[in-house]
């Protein structure tokens, strides 16, 4: 495979966008994903709305800023309990691996995107060339969404596994909080050698809500060459 390197970083993520957007047809059932790359999915998907050319569709966002940006750009938004089997879901990815593994949630909707993810007949992956790696962590460490109530238990034991924990803060230096009033973790395990094993072991505690590896849940991995 050729990259096109003559092509800039927001090029090659807005022409990805684009060609996943391609894959969406009228009357479908779409899950809105969030993220730098997404964007673009957005606004093509509004253009072809207005253009006539994409009917009777609705849009299933997985977080409250998708939500927001799909409703100024006239895009129907509805909630998973009124459609709970979705057509089809674009999102991005933060790192991606040889067996379309995915680490999310640098955006900070890792929850609600894998809620969208399981619930989607097909789910579409837009990323720049960057984000792929031979395995997971080589590039981007591991969110993982905590309850408030269990954020210092939950980061012992997050460091017990020989993370590095980062607690994720806002831009202006507060406590970043989710769609879902829970924080987030930023765990640098380094490369992940089974990141199945990892994403077993975080399911099974109590006080973790959610976490950024996502196991056979990609579809298709669509990129901007």
């Amino acid at each position: 495979m050729i990259w096109r390197f003559d092509l800039t970083l927001e090029e090659q993520k807005k022409r990805a966008a684009e060609k996943a957007v391609d894959y969406i047809k009228s009357g479908m059932i779409v899950g809105l994903g969030t993220g730098s790359t997404v964007k673009y999915a957005l606004e093509k998907i509004a253009k072809l709305i207005e253009e006539g050319k994409l009917k009777d569709i609705v849009g299933i966002p997985t977080s409250k800023q998708t939500e927001e940006r799909a409703i100024e750009l006239g895009i129907p938004v509805v909630t998973l309990n009124k459609y709970p089997v979705i057509d089809i879901t674009i999102d991005g990815a933060d790192e991606v691996d040889e067996e379309m593994n995915l680490i999310k949630g640098g955006g900070g909707a890792l929850l609600r995107e894998k809620i969208i993810a399981q619930a989607s007949r097909r789910v579409i992956i837009v990323i720049d060339p960057n984000k792929r790696s031979k395995k997971l962590g080589e590039k981007f460490f591991v969110p993982v969404e905590v309850l408030q109530f269990a954020e210092e238990a939950e980061r012992k034991f997050l460091e017990s596994l020989g993370a590095f924990v980062t607690k994720r803060l806002n831009y202006d230096g507060g406590h970043f909080i989710t769609d879902e009033k829970n924080v987030i973790l930023d765990c640098k395990f380094g490369i992940l050698e089974n990141a199945a094993k990892l994403a077993s072991i975080l399911n099974e505690r109590a006080g973790i809500v959610g976490h950024g590896i996502f196991i056979n849940l990609a579809d298709e991995i669509v990129t901007g060459e």
